[in-house]
């Protein structure tokens, strides 16, 4: 199995800045991408960004230019680094990871950590 445990969310002004980080262990092979989603009060979940094995990157729209998405090998973790926050940016961030085995493509999920941006 595989364990994601996410950190850096928090309260902050507009304007302001945040990193999460998400540190998977486990069963982390056949690592395929790892990202970060997000689901605000009643809207469904939303991809934010993407970083596949090989290093591409993937953003919504929304956050393009704002948000930065990088890992850690060594330390298998993904971090979001979120600046100039919006408050439409306020919502629960969770981290995904997807492994890509011979019977198929599976998806884990962190607990999810709450980021608030006041305006």
């Amino acid at each position: 199995q595989v364990q994601l445990v996410e950190s850096g969310g928090g309260l902050v002004q507009a304007g302001g800045s945040l990193r999460l980080s998400c540190a998977a262990s486990g069963s982390i092979f056949g690592i395929d991408a790892m990202g970060w989603y997000r689901q605000a009060p009643g809207k469904q979940r939303e991809l934010v960004a993407t970083i596949r094995t090989g290093g591409s990157t993937n953003y919504a729209d929304s956050v393009k230019g704002r948000f930065t998405i990088s890992k850690d090998n060594a330390k298998n973790t993904v971090y979001l680094q979120m600046n100039s926050l919006k408050p439409e940016d306020t919502a629960v961030y969770y981290c995904n990871l997807n492994r890509r085995l011979y019977t198929g493509l599976y998806a884990y999920w962190g607990q999810g950590t709450q980021v608030t941006v006041s305006s």
